[in-house]
């Protein structure tokens, strides 16, 4: 199989450092574009910036840079999370989803849903789920 392009997407949780690790891992093994997208939902989180997203954007970025992917690059959409990865994934032509499975189970991913589930059964490419 030939990867040309990866989309990350991140939900800077304290799994994420370990998501771009294993995506950027992939992204030097096959030499292929790394692409961390970060979904800002229509509710922000609460005292979390436009500047601290770029700037957790970056940090992630150089992680990757340092874990070796020679083409890593950000990118920050509004809208909910799910349908935009999916869109964005189509719209770049990516050939894998590299995304962190939360073990949402039961009853709060009844209620709350699972991005992750989501966009395993509606990307227009293969999705890689990595656990925390």
């Amino acid at each position: 199989m030939t990867l040309s392009t990866i989309l990350c997407p991140l939900d800077f949780s304290a799994a994420s450092a370990a998501l771009v690790a294993y995506a950027a891992a992939l992204a030097v093994g096959t030499g292929a574009e790394l692409r961390l997208l970060y979904v800002q939902e229509p509710q922000p989180v609460p005292g979390c910036t436009g500047l601290q997203v770029e700037q957790a954007l970056g940090v992630h970025r150089a992680a990757a840079e340092a874990a070796g992917a020679s083409r890593v690059s950000t990118q920050l959409v509004r809208g909910e999370a799910a349908p935009v990865i999916v869109a964005e994934a189509r719209r770049q032509h990516a050939d894998l989803i590299v995304i962190g499975a939360h073990g949402q189970t039961g009853l709060s991913r009844f209620l709350m849903g699972n991005t992750a589930e989501v966009v395993v059964r509606t990307a227009p490419c293969p999705t890689l789920l990595v656990r925390e």
